[in-house]
């Protein structure tokens, strides 16, 4: 008979038991599962002493005729042994490799011998992915990492709880599809001061990243198969979008003058959509001239295309007044403007945002949660604050003078340290430059394989190689310095020119590592 429970403290199940009597599957298979998976993952030793079927019993909430019945399989099977007068105990002699955990990596039972664990096309990410972050300090040269001293997170951390110890009618309850309407309303006024276009607040997404906004333009502005063009270089995450997208990109090699609507016409004049970095290229910096500006926004107009602007770093310029984006000279209503917060505050925020073509607004609303996720919710109250308060443009400000010092210090030390092994040619705006291997070096440089050494060295830096689609490919090294001290700037080159000189060749002389 099933005993009752009582309201006392009930005492945690034994050996980690945890029973779901609404499970399809009996109460005794469910026992005796989890106490063969307990033996064979090495949590429950060889020898081991279990407790009696009646305390299993009665902390369980089951008969103890269920318990006895597990037990009985579980003799039978060999996992488990009992004497008369004596409790279970877990057998003793069972084989090894029996008990032996299996690791990352270990092919799974009944794999086919020599087939790869992972899909060709993981693969083929895993080779153009640069090696993992090194895990000791210091990390030099990270790409899109801002400096992590500078953000005010005292000041952060009580406007989150300013927003959570008493959360608005919004916060508590169901938020629109595109976001928190105070952060929608923040992010407007913001950029029609700071970036010099207006825009309604009901025409902004917040979104988790370039991926996350550009997959669900695309999604609604394109059908699967369509085309579009991108930019060669450009950001892996483009690419990645749209393919998840259904969407076919052409790579549109770009030249001193950025993107060309005219080459990009000879190439695919099916396109339907144009993605660009116009106020400064990834990775190379390059700005699109106003001749090309206005050639790609009367292409949009004329053929009834779509523009996706990525403003990714467009505060940063430490020359002039930064650049305005090219949704400030769109008249027709034919450009997207996207951009992140992630990069100019922290990146674990995981919050930028969308800016939609006026046309676009209804629909993208009513669809929005059938083809996309929203963005958390958590921290966007205390970001529309950290903007309205003006803390946004205060850190901007402070920040532009950090990083131009930086800049200064990577470039001096550079000229230093690589000379005759790479050049850096100087970058007026952006987070990040890119150093490039002497022409003698060029026929043996593989930035991949530097990247990994770097690695090995505690430096971060991606090969630029992987930024092109095509199979023409120059390679060089992604150095970002916002996110590196300036301190440990000098250091950290004396070791990538040690990095450069072995993965080279030529191993370096005089010098002690």
């Amino acid at each position: 008979m099933k005993p009752r429970s009582t309201p006392r403290t009930r005492r945690a199940p034994p050996l980690g038991l945890a029973l779901d009597p609404s499970a399809p599957e009996p109460l005794h298979r469910q026992i005796g599962e989890q106490m063969r998976r307990a033996i064979l993952e090495g949590r429950l030793k060889p020898g081991t002493r279990l407790p009696s079927s009646r305390l299993m019993a009665q902390d369980l909430d089951c008969a103890r005729g269920t318990v006895v019945l597990a037990f009985d399989q579980l003799v039978a099977e060999g996992y488990v042994v009992g004497q008369a007068g004596s409790a279970m105990s877990v057998a003793a002699d069972l084989p090894d490799e029996m008990l032996t955990v299996p690791r990352s990596g270990t092919p799974p039972q009944g794999s086919t011998v020599g087939r790869p664990a992972v899909a060709r096309r993981t693969r083929a990410l895993l080779a153009e992915s640069p090696s993992p972050v090194p895990a000791g300090p210091p990390i030099a040269f990270p790409t899109g990492q801002p400096d992590r001293e500078a953000f005010p997170f005292a000041l952060w951390a009580k406007l989150l709880e300013r927003e959570w110890r008493r959360p608005g009618v919004e916060a508590a309850s169901a938020v629109h599809p595109f976001g928190h309407a105070g952060l929608r309303e923040a992010i407007a006024t913001y950029l029609g001061v700071a970036r010099g276009f207006t825009c309604d607040p009901g025409s902004v997404v917040v979104t988790t990243g370039i991926r996350h906004g550009l997959s669900l333009f695309a999604q609604v502005v394109l059908d699967a198969g369509d085309t579009a063009w991108i930019e060669e270089p450009g950001f892996v995450g483009v690419r990645e979008a749209l393919a998840a997208s259904g969407v076919r990109a052409v790579p549109v090699a770009i030249d001193g003058s950025g993107f060309s609507a005219e080459a990009a016409q000879a190439l695919a004049p099916e396109a339907r959509l144009a993605v660009v970095a116009a106020a400064h290229h990834f990775p190379l910096g390059t700005v699109l001239g106003l001749q090309r500006r206005l050639e790609l926004l009367s292409w949009a107009e004329r053929r009834k295309g779509w523009i996706a602007e990525d403003d990714f770093d467009g505060e940063y310029r430490y020359s002039g007044r930064p650049l305005p984006p090219l949704r400030s000279l769109d008249r027709a209503g034919r450009v997207a403007y996207f951009s992140s917060f992630s990069k100019l505050l922290f990146p674990a925020l995981r919050l930028s945002f969308l800016v939609l073509p006026a046309s676009l607004v209804e629909a993208t609303e009513r669809i929005i949660d059938r083809v996309s996720v929203r963005a958390p919710l958590l921290g966007q109250g205390a970001l529309a604050r950290f903007i309205a308060d003006g803390h946004l443009a205060t850190h901007l400000r402070r920040t532009r003078q950090l990083y131009a010092g930086r800049r200064e210090a990577l470039l001096e030390a550079a000229a230093r340290h690589l000379d005759g092994l790479m050049t850096i040619a100087p970058d007026p705006g952006g987070m990040h430059v890119i150093a490039s291997p002497v022409p003698r070096l060029v026929p043996r440089f593989d930035d991949v394989a530097v990247t990994a050494a770097a690695s090995a060295r505690d430096l971060t830096v991606q090969p630029l190689s992987v930024c092109y689609a095509g199979r023409a490919r120059q390679h060089g090294l992604i150095l970002g310095y916002a996110g590196t001290p300036e301190a440990e700037i000098d250091r950290a080159l004396v070791k990538l020119r040690d990095v450069v000189l072995g993965a080279t060749g030529r191993p370096r002389r005089g010098r002690p590592r």
